[in-house]
């Protein structure tokens, strides 16, 4: 049991390899390596859970939010606090700068750094988020995309500043076609990842992504934490409120001090964007406060929505989630 013990230095993540070192690790792996997911949509209580589990089963925990990997964002995106990193040691939070934006393949690769060093120790990782799209990269894998310079990517993202994201769009239609017929005009960070791997390759993203890779040799459990919305969506209002009784507005104020560009991910994520527009007095407290609520409502919608699409997904009672948990946990493993 790892409970009480500091983080240790072993559990530090390395610069992540690309994806062809990623895919000839897999000579490392015995098959049917066991992987956990815990998920749920925001303020189901899955941190609060992964942390019991963890510390009854010796397991570290790896996050799988698309928020919480960014430094800086901490009241808003719930992350664990120092106490609770010290119980348990924790994965892939504060791994990058908001101005340095990370995509699902990005974040599939070092995710399976982390799978690799864990399995390496005899631990068993358990990954813990509502961001469907990096549980997924995960345990499918994404197709092969090459890495952009960072230069690059403020190079185009400056230019759709300037020019506007439609503008982009079109031009994004004369080389990749069948990219730009899958993207809104005002989707720009799709459009500035599709023009920054034409321009930094001469090939189009649409050809990129047919280079599906193999499935990883991991064996999943699924765990799935929905609670009904009648306790769910008073759960995330009065999160909300302690969130805002923490600090919240401050370390959104401390955010705009450092000039951030408004169109990035971690800028946009839900309670930062509406108090954004209150500090620059475009709505009163109190409207960003009720927009950040119904907003975070809508998103736990959606995350449901994505839940149900999931194929071998259990669900946990309300009521007896932790006995639950432990028991498919401790049955899954002695079938490993």
């Amino acid at each position: 049991m790892r409970c009480g013990c500091e983080l240790p230095p072993e559990a530090i993540i390395a610069p992540v390899p690309r994806y062809d070192e990623t895919v000839s690790m897999y000579h490392e792996f015995v098959t049917d390596t066991p992987v956990i997911f815990l998920m749920g949509p925001t303020a189901s209580g899955k941190s609060r859970l992964a942390m019991t589990l963890a510390c009854s089963l010796g397991m570290e925990i790896v996050n799988a939010d698309s928020v919480q990997i960014y430094r800086g964002l901490e009241i808003g995106s719930a992350k664990p606090d120092a106490a609770e990193r010290r119980r348990v040691p924790h994965h892939l939070l504060d791994v990058t700068d908001p101005d340095c934006p990370w995509s699902a393949d990005r974040y599939r690769e070092a995710a399976w750094e982390t799978i690799r060093k864990l399995h390496q120790r005899k631990i068993v990782p358990l990954f813990v988020g509502g961001s469907g799209l990096y549980l997924r990269a995960v345990e499918q894998g994404l197709a092969l995309t090459p890495p952009i310079d960072e230069a690059l990517l403020r190079t185009i993202r400056h230019q759709g500043e300037e020019q506007g994201w439609p503008r982009m769009h079109q031009r994004l239609m004369t080389v990749d076609p069948e990219s730009a017929q899958k993207i809104t005009p005002g989707d720009a960070q799709r459009i500035l990842r599709a023009l920054s791997v034409h321009q930094a390759t001469g090939t189009p993203l649409s050809t990129w992504q047919q280079q599906q890779p193999p499935p990883p040799p991991w064996r999943i459990l699924k765990l799935a934490l929905i609670p009904p919305r009648e306790i769910l969506y008073p759960r995330i209002e009065a999160r909300f409120d302690r969130m805002m009784a923490q600090g919240l507005l401050d370390e959104a104020a401390t955010l705009l001090t450092h000039g951030y560009d408004r169109g990035l991910p971690a800028m946009k994520a839900v309670g930062y964007r509406q108090l954004f527009q209150h500090l620059d007095g475009e709505i009163s407290l109190e409207e960003a406060i009720d927009n950040a609520k119904r907003e975070s409502r809508r998103y736990a919608k959606r995350q449901e929505t994505w839940l149900k699409r999931e194929s071998a997904v259990i669900p946990l009672s309300e009521a007896r989630q932790e006995e639950e948990a432990l028991s498919h946990i401790q049955s899954w493993l002695a079938l490993v």
